[in-house]
């Protein structure tokens, strides 16, 4: 254990954040594959519309919600290397999944089980029943997506549980931003390889490739990863390091918190688990309707096909990387100013709030250019990564190391939750807005064509009326002007409940 006698510490708990960081690349390359593709592939395929597609990132949501419940305690039970290995191998099944769900969607209307992808396509295209076509094919998703919310959920518990066991309190924000910056990145590189992917080889392709990439991570991680007192790379100065905070009690051979472990009732009893569920119920959900919608946002209100919207995506998420301040800036507040960690976490989670009221112009901006839309969700997103950073890094505070992935467990749930009703809801907002706030040569949409009422308007009937010469207001821009409004004051809202119900730092020892 640790024998080396050199004076200088080695640095291991870096790369072991480097796994950390391209485990979350992974993950949100992941998820996003579906969001890059459903309206130039999947939509006219399988004739969804945005109710369906919000059904389907609804359903994703509400499954990563029940399963961050588990997953927290599951980490805990498997410990660290294993429970994150079966993360990431239920996921990357989860994602490959997608890719033949248009096969079982033919093998299940038509008979046709053994066609390719292209013959799927064709087989589907001769179903003239478009509600089961949809029925069927949103159901195979939801199922898909059900396998890769399992697996997704296990990685954010396992990431802040491997901090914990690599990083004192002082840096936990810090290393957390740079993990954290996992998901700007994959959010960054989905938009200039996943639609190029889809165009060169099909939206099947784009599902297998990105999937593959976990089952890659998994070697490094087989390979590299023990606790850090069992870490031979690590000498007795990086241990020293690692292990100067002194709250969590003594540590058993396998380096845990001696004590018996923490079971969701009693972390209950907790302000401090009511706190940070509340900021991740509010703000969690933000980021995934940016991550989800935006595409589809460029697409509905813009035009933009998926190649076309890339350069914005990926400037977009650029500027979201800004967000590695939310590890520096607390640390500022603590070691300069003399703030105890929490104090510091808040005080620069409360600058991270204000940033998402910028999001109430991006609508009226657009008028003159898409961009200002572009650079508003992409400092939006920054400060959201930033706050996520810290809201994460305050379990770490406050709670011992046996209870950290249960509680941040919770969290997860509380934040799926928020996600499952902002994404379920902006697809049927987008949809009502869409069809009863739409004029045509300004009359209303449905007094022009009340048949639309009670139908569903067909897939290319905007496109032909455009085509006509016909003048378009799409009610949509107001949808989406209601939901940029809210999520641009939940983190103000937000950051006053959990200070209310946790005003001073409180490290919980029981």
């Amino acid at each position: 254990m640790n024998q080396s006698t050199n004076t200088k510490s080695t640095n291991v708990r870096w790369s072991i954040c480097v796994l950390l960081f391209f485990a979350t690349t992974i993950n949100y390359l992941d998820r996003q594959v579906l969001s890059l593709t459903w309206k130039d592939y999947l939509q006219p395929e399988f004739h969804w519309d945005n109710t369906d597609y919000g059904n389907i990132t609804a359903l994703f949501s509400i499954f990563y919600a029940v399963s961050m419940m588990f997953a927290g305690k599951f980490i805990d039970w498997m410990d660290t290397k294993k429970g994150f290995l079966w993360a990431i191998f239920i996921w990357s099944i989860g994602a490959v999944l997608h890719a033949f769900c248009g096969i079982a969607t033919s093998g299940m209307l038509t008979g046709n089980w053994f066609v390719g992808f292209e013959g799927a396509k064709e087989s589907i295209a001769t179903v003239n029943n478009v509600s089961l076509v949809i029925s069927t094919s949103v159901t195979l998703f939801i199922f898909a997506r059900f396998v890769l919310a399992i697996g997704e959920a296990g990685n954010f518990p396992a990431a802040i549980k491997t901090t914990a066991e690599y990083f004192p309190k002082k840096d936990r924000a810090f290393a957390t931003s740079i993990f954290n910056a996992g998901a700007t990145v994959g959010a960054l590189a989905a938009p200039v390889s996943i639609p190029f992917i889809a165009k060169a080889y099909g939206w099947e392709m784009a599902f297998i490739i990105i999937g593959a990439l976990g089952f890659v991570w998994m070697g490094f991680w087989i390979f590299y990863y023990k606790k850090p007192h069992q870490n031979k790379k690590v000498n007795q100065c990086e241990l020293d390091y690692i292990q100067q905070d002194h709250d969590d009690q003594a540590v058993n051979e396998n380096g845990e918190g001696i004590g018996k472990k923490f079971t969701f009732k009693e972390c209950f009893k907790y302000r401090q688990t009511w706190a940070f569920a509340f900021g991740k119920f509010m703000t969690d959900g933000v980021w995934w309707f940016y991550l989800f919608w935006t595409p589809a946002y460029l697409s509905s209100v813009y035009g933009m096909d998926s190649t076309e919207s890339a350069l914005p995506l990926f400037v977009l998420y650029v500027i979201t990387l800004l967000a590695i301040i939310g590890g520096w800036l607390p640390k500022y507040f603590v070691n300069k100013l003399g703030l105890d960690p929490y104090a510091g976490r808040m005080r620069a989670m409360l600058i991270f709030a204000f940033f998402p009221l910028l999001a109430l112009l991006a609508q009226p901006g657009g008028h003159l250019s898409y961009w200002i839309p572009v650079l508003i969700i992409g400092v939006a997103g920054a400060a959201h990564q930033a706050w996520s950073a810290n809201i994460f890094s305050t379990v770490g505070d406050m709670f011992p190391k046996r209870a950290i992935a249960t509680v941040t467990g919770i969290g997860g749930m509380a934040g799926g939750i928020g996600s499952f009703l902002i994404n379920k809801g902006s697809g049927v907002l987008f949809d009502f807005s869409h069809k009863n706030w739409t004029t045509v040569d300004g009359v209303p949409l449905l007094q022009k064509y009340p048949q639309f009422n009670t139908e569903r308007i067909p897939d290319d009937f905007f496109a032909n009326l455009k085509a006509s010469g016909a003048v378009i207001s799409d009610g949509i821009n107001t949808g989406y002007m209601i939901i940029f409004s809210i999520c641009a004051v939940a983190y103000l809202v937000a950051w006053f409940v959990m200070k209310g119900l946790v005003p001073k730092y409180k490290v919980i020892k029981d």
